[in-house]
């Protein structure tokens, strides 16, 4: 999901790829994007972009005679920006801008799962904060005189997610951000928040007769959670250098590497109170939401791609191949295939329990009629009957 480190991006994207394209016409939207129709025309303008935490500014300037038009993104879970070919666009553009080339580019916003959307005018979003990235002091600020707010009451990795104070961080950074700290993801916010203004005041006056040089070498050597909170995303930034191509591999690499906690192998991981997954190491802390075991993620052995593969039949495999010629089997059924699938099969107790009895009964008793012995096939499908055996 794309958090304040990819739109910052995303915005250096636009303006280092259409900074010397003059674009031309109207925007053109598709009949699923969710946002409205842009009232904008001119037959010459320029693109420019600026991000702000998890939104982003898109602002279109005629070269003539009209009045500019700002649109403002939300890039929900998978939105960004790809200017490519307009006679073949990607997948999933929902808004269009031609260039005046010929033939013709267009910047699409593109979105997959179409949770992103836009909406008309330069205002940002009513009730964010100041930005993580680009207005570091003022974050800080709003953070630290606010303290008393009830969203401080919660867990310290819910209150990370809340954009009135902490505009841009998400999922992987507020993780990435606990696991450098070694601050348990349950501890209440504002507990750690309050113990970080009393650290900061001693640091000021033990630090008060040092030089600005050494000042600035302790600060940099030992952050607070909210030095991390701008330090760590301009991390990701920096880490992406092919800006002219958000879908290169190199990309994806630099990020997978960079990454120390969220979802890396060895790692603990729980459901927030929001459904949540939050990725950590040690103990949670004490507000874990009830009923809750932590699991770890567990490092898979790597192929070795020389070797022979053994061709292996087993309960699963059939299953799939059943699920391959019935394409129509429900995605919450193969879950529930799935889960069975760890659970070992009950030890059939019956049959030997009644082999006993009928060994011990004596010879006259004999049934008038035979009986039809049952056996019940363990199976991993639900719903699966009883198999009558002659």
């Amino acid at each position: 999901m794309p958090e304040g480190p990819e739109l910052a991006l995303a915005g250096r994207y636009i303006n280092e790829a259409c900074g010397g394209l003059v674009f031309s016409g109207g925007a053109e939207r598709s009949a699923v994007g969710r946002g409205p129709e842009v009232p904008f025309r001119s037959e010459a303008y320029r693109l420019g972009a600026a991000a702000r935490g998890k939104e982003l500014r898109l602002r279109l300037e005629p070269l003539g005679p009209g009045s500019p038009q700002a649109l403002v993104f939300r890039f929900g879970m998978s939105g960004g920006f790809r200017l490519r070919p307009a006679a073949s666009p990607p997948r999933h553009a929902h808004l269009r801008f031609l260039t005046r080339e010929s033939p013709p580019r267009a910047l699409c916003f593109v979105d997959a799962r179409r949770f992103g959307s836009w909406r008309l005018g330069d205002a940002w979003q009513p009730g964010r904060g100041p930005c993580v990235l680009s207005e570091y002091q003022a974050f800080r600020e709003n953070v630290l005189k606010n303290l008393d707010d009830k969203a401080f009451d919660k867990p310290i990795c819910e209150a990370l997610l809340n954009q009135k104070y902490f505009n841009g961080i998400g999922n992987y950074l507020r993780a990435e951000i606990l696991y450098r700290l070694k601050i348990p993801p349950f501890e209440k916010a504002r507990t750690v928040l309050e113990a970080l203004k009393q650290q900061e005041q001693e640091r000021r006056k033990k630090n008060s007769s040092l030089p600005p040089s050494k000042k600035l070498k302790l600060k940099r050597d030992n952050p607070d959670l909210l030095e991390l909170c701008h330090t760590v995303p301009m991390e990701v930034v920096a880490a992406e250098k092919n800006l002219l191509d958000p879908d290169h591999a190199d990309n994806h690499t630099a990020f997978k590497n960079w990454l120390q906690c969220y979802g890396v192998p060895g790692m603990s991981s729980l459901r927030d109170h929001n459904g949540r997954t939050i990725w950590f190491q040690g103990e949670p802390g004490p507000m874990v939401p009830g009923g809750q075991k932590s699991r770890k993620k567990r490092a898979g052995p790597k192929a070795d791609p020389d070797a022979p593969t053994a061709q292996v039949t087993t309960r699963a495999s059939k299953r799939r191949s059943r699920r391959a010629e019935n394409p129509t089997t429900s995605a919450v059924k193969k879950e529930e295939e799935e889960e069975e699938e760890a659970v070992p099969d009950p030890p059939r107790r019956g049959r030997a329990r009644a082999r006993r009895a009928a060994a011990a009964a004596p010879a006259s008793l004999k049934p008038e009629a035979p009986v039809q012995a049952t056996r019940r096939r363990a199976s991993a499908r639900k719903g699966a009957g009883e198999v009558v055996i002659p």
